[in-house]
């Protein structure tokens, strides 16, 4: 007799586990405090982990250390593997009674349905301000997690680091900001205001030097020679940046003709999370603070 395999069981219990999917609610609210939280998206994940509960799960988390980095995940929190394609069986070994999900993972919800209630995050989903979202967001999320006390510290220390920094920026006036990631050695990606960094940016009073269109998360990919269309803003490369990248750049007649580059108004940052919650938008305006009023401009 041919016996079953792991998988093969796995799949059997979770079929066991609740009634058929269109039965279940999308994004259903457990009675009480969910006390096993799993988390497959990042920004669902570091506002848990910023509210003090630490998920049975998360995806992608040596990843999320080298580039999203604060709040820092315990060892102790199960390796879901990739964002785009977590892996369901190692999350029902983890048996959560509630998954942090996201816009993201629509293609995923109703298996997701299968093993615990699923809350959704909007934070980043298309045509918003993900800063404004976060606040509200980290609020109704402190309520559910039976957290509403360090939801409202949160956000009041959020707020407060934020008019922190306008302030500073009042005073800098640094003028437009132009947010990019590098995509390879001819084109980088520009954030929008519909994006963390330029809903950021707008809480304070920065201008975005991108105003053209943005495609679904928030970004344009663009050629390096557009970087010459405002030869007034400050460039900011936010890490990481691909390996090889560098190296060419430096040489780059091109890069090195940018207005920016010339200028010397050029700022590199860290690797922060461009689809966060309040965590990587105070992140953010951190290191974007630190290294505008004389940290490490460099060009």
């Amino acid at each position: 007799m041919t016996l079953p395999t792991r998988r093969a069981v796995c799949a059997a219990a979770l079929a066991l586990l609740v009634p058929p999917v269109m039965s279940l609610p999308v994004a259903a609210a457990p009675v009480e405090a969910a006390s096993r939280v799993a988390a497959v998206d990042w920004a669902m994940l570091e506002t848990a982990l910023a509210l003090g509960v630490t998920p049975v799960a998360g995806t992608e988390l040596v990843h999320y250390r080298r580039s999203v980095v604060t709040p820092a995940v315990p060892d102790e929190v199960a390796d879901l593997g990739l964002r785009g394609a977590p892996n369901l069986e190692m999350l029902l070994r983890t048996a959560p009674d509630l998954i942090l999900s996201s816009h993201f993972y629509t293609g995923i919800r109703q298996r997701l349905t299968r093993i615990a209630p699923v809350h959704i995050s909007t934070i980043n989903a298309p045509n918003g301000r993900p800063y404004v979202r976060a606040l509200t967001e980290t609020a109704e999320l402190g309520s559910l997690l039976g957290r509403a006390e360090a939801a409202r510290t949160l956000i009041d220390d959020t707020e407060a680091a934020m008019e922190r920094h306008r302030r500073t920026f009042r005073n800098l006036r640094p003028g437009p900001i132009l947010l990019v990631n590098m995509g390879d050695t001819r084109h980088v990606r520009t954030f929008g205001a519909d994006s963390l960094f330029g809903s950021v940016l707008e809480r304070l009073d920065l201008a975005n030097a991108w105003t053209d269109r943005t495609q679904y998360r928030a970004s344009a990919t663009i050629g390096i020679e557009r970087l010459a269309e405002t030869p007034e803003a400050t460039l900011v490369v936010v890490e990481p940046t691909p390996p090889g990248v560098e190296p060419v750049l430096t040489s780059s007649p091109l890069w090195r003709a940018l207005p920016s580059v010339r200028a010397g108004a050029l700022v590199r940052l860290p690797a922060v999370n461009p689809f966060g919650g309040l965590p990587a938008a105070t992140r953010f305006a951190d290191l974007l603070s630190r290294h505008l009023t004389g940290g490490t401009a460099d060009g």
